[in-house]
This record gives C-alpha cells, sequence and structure tokens, in this order.
C-alpha cells in the first residue's frame, strides 16, 4: 500500500510539471509555448510524462530489488535469528548516530577484530582509525591554509602582517581620541595644559564674565578685591597648572574661592586659558602688580609687592616697599 501510494505521487508530480512550468513562466516565454494549446502538443506532453513516470517507477523498482537482494545476502551470512534481533534492537537517536559516524568507535567487544597482536605489559595495540572530526578539522585546516597563503602571498588581496598592524594601530589611535575627547572632565592640576583655539577660549571668556569680573574686573584689570591678572606678576605662581591649581582650589584666606564644586574641570581649564591669554593686554585703570615675576622657566624675580606671602612651595622676596607700598596680596 505504501509503495503504491509513493507511485501514486510520482505519476501526479511528472504529469502537472509541464502545467506547472507554463504557469510560472515569464509573458515572453509564454508567447514561445503557444503549441501546448493545440492537440499535438498536448499528446506530446503526456507521451513524455508517461515516460519520465515509467522510468522514475522502474529505478523505484530496482531500489526495491536491491534492498531485497541485500536483505536475502544478510539472512545468508548472519542468519535468520541475528537479523531478527538487529531489527528488535530499539532505534538509536540521531545524536548516537552522529557520535558513531563522527568518532567511528569500535566496541570493546569487537575490538578483537582490530587487534594487532602486540602486547606490552598488559597494553593491547588497536587498529582504531582516526576520527572522522579530527580528519575534517585536518583537511578544513589544509583548505584554510592554501586559501590564506594564496591570499597573502599571491594574489595580494589581504593585507601582510606588517600592514595589518598599521591599520590596527590606526584604528587604536582613532579610538584614542575619540576616548580623550569624551573625557573632557577628567583634567586636572597635573596633566591640564594651555588651550588656544579660539572657540575654547571664547567659553572661557563667558565663563569669567559670568564668574571672576565681581573681582577681577570685566578686562582682568582687578580692582580693589582681586588682582590684576594682565601682568607678569603672580600671588601664587603663574603658568597654566598654577591657574587652574587656584582656581579650582581656592585661597579662601586670601578671597579667592573654591570653584570645583561650581565649574566643570573643562570649564575650569578654559577659564584659565583665557585668563593666560590677556596678559599684556594692558586695560585700562589696570590695578599696579602684585605677587612676583612669573617666568616660563620657574625662575623668581623682585617681588611686586613685599607684604605677599607665597603658596605652593614658591619663593616670596622683599621689593621697593616705598613703590609698592599698600598693595594687596592676590
Amino acid at each position: 500500500m505504501k509503495n503504491k501510494f509513493h507511485h501514486w505521487v510520482l505519476i501526479t508530480t511528472v504529469f502537472f510539471l509541464p502545467i506547472l512550468a507554463k504557469a510560472q513562466a515569464p509573458a515572453d516565454v509564454q508567447t514561445h509555448l503557444e503549441f501546448w494549446k493545440n492537440a499535438f502538443g498536448s499528446l506530446t506532453a503526456i507521451g513524455g510524462a508517461i515516460v519520465i513516470t515509467g522510468a522514475l517507477l522502474a529505478i523505484v523498482r530496482l531500489f526495491t530489488v536491491i534492498m531485497k537482494m541485500e536483505e536475502i545476502r544478510m539472512l545468508r551470512e548472519k542468519g535468520i535469528e541475528e537479523v531478527v534481533e538487529a531489527y528488535r534492537q530499539p532505534e538509536q537517536s540521531w545524536w548516537s548516530k552522529f557520535m558513531k559516524a563522527a568518532t567511528k568507535a569500535v566496541p570493546v567487544s569487537k575490538e578483537r577484530d582490530i587487534d594487532l597482536g602486540h602486547d606490552y605489559d598488559g597494553i593491547r595495540e588497536l587498529d582504531n582509525k582516526l576520527p572522522p572530526w579530527w580528519l575534517w578539522m585536518f583537511y578544513a585546516s589544509i583548505i584554510f591554509g592554501v586559501i590564506y597563503f594564496s591570499a597573502l602571498h599571491i594574489t595580494g588581496s589581504a593585507p601582510s602582517i606588517h600592514e595589518e598592524y598599521e591599520q590596527n594601530m590606526e584604528v587604536a589611535k582613532a579610538e584614542v581620541a575619540a576616548f580623550v575627547s569624551r573625557q573632557a572632565d577628567q583634567v586636572d592640576e597635573n596633566n591640564v595644559v594651555a588651550l588656544t583655539d579660539e572657540a575654547d577660549l571664547s567659553l572661557g571668556q563667558s565663563t569669567f564674565q559670568a564668574n571672576c569680573t565681581p573681582c577681577h574686573g570685566t578686562k582682568g584689570e582687578g580692582n580693589t578685591i582681586g588682582p590684576n591678572l594682565t601682568d607678569d606678576y603672580w600671588i601664587h605662581g603663574g603658568g597654566i597648572k598654577n591657574v587652574f591649581t587656584t582656581i579650582k582650589y581656592g585661597y579662601i584666606e586670601k578671597g579667592m574661592q573654591s570653584w570645583k564644586d561650581q565649574l566643570r574641570s573643562s570649564d575650569m581649564q578654559r577659564v584659565a586659558s583665557y585668563v593666560l591669554s590677556l596678559r599684556g593686554s594692558n586695560p585700562p585703570n589696570a590695578k599696579a602688580p602684585q605677587g612676583d615675576l612669573w617666568k616660563p622657566d620657574g625662575e623668581m624675580a623682585t617681588p611686586a609687592d613685599s607684604t605677599a606671602t607665597g603658596d605652593a612651595g614658591h619663593i616670596q622676596a622683599e621689593s621697593d616697599t616705598t613703590k609698592l607700598a599698600g598693595q594687596k596680596a592676590k
């Protein structure tokens, strides 16, 4: 019954193949298939379908005969009892079949068939085959090696090790730059640098005008509270690191508050850079110098105010008290 069902499925499929092919053909192809509409074309299609169906049925019949012959051979070699016992065994799972095919492990009960007869202190030598999974990996590595060698040394389609290293370094540099750009608020008094970009100085000026003018004037000229920021004299040291430190931590005893809780590190860096850019601007009504003359190399000159006290390890020296009497320390 089952075989008959298969036969009818084959017959039906082959018979309807021409019709399906015609229905799915493009419009321009269908114009060349008009002969199917006449009687000769229909008879030709039916005849072809019958021939193909007969061939398929013959193939199926041939496979059936081969299976029967194989069963007869097994019966002759192993006997009906062993064949029946094999049929009675429960069907193995797909995983068990896969592992058996992948390892080709020989059961212990059949090791005598592959015993080479060599015995070393009770250790027998068996003629086991290499596991197929190992062979698959070995063949795959050979194929990969051929492709890799060809791409690297023959066609040049793949980058060399040196070129790949350079490419990776460029990518790493770009990633580091992107990371640093996102870490602007990680600036502190140890790694701060003076900014010279106009956009940064403009932002620093905006912050200065909003927070620093009450003590230092709108142009950094100083007033009765704060010192002049446009000259070369500094009470707590000049340079970007000293100015940044002064802004960040302040000097409460001298009227300079700490801004670390009000401003971000990047904002304090911009303000400090803007303050340094005011050097030599000579605004009107500028306050007289206070503190010590600051030089980039750290050397100190005669202080502008002998009453000023040094901070952060800066040396304070005496100056002409008559010329600068009454001036306050920054």
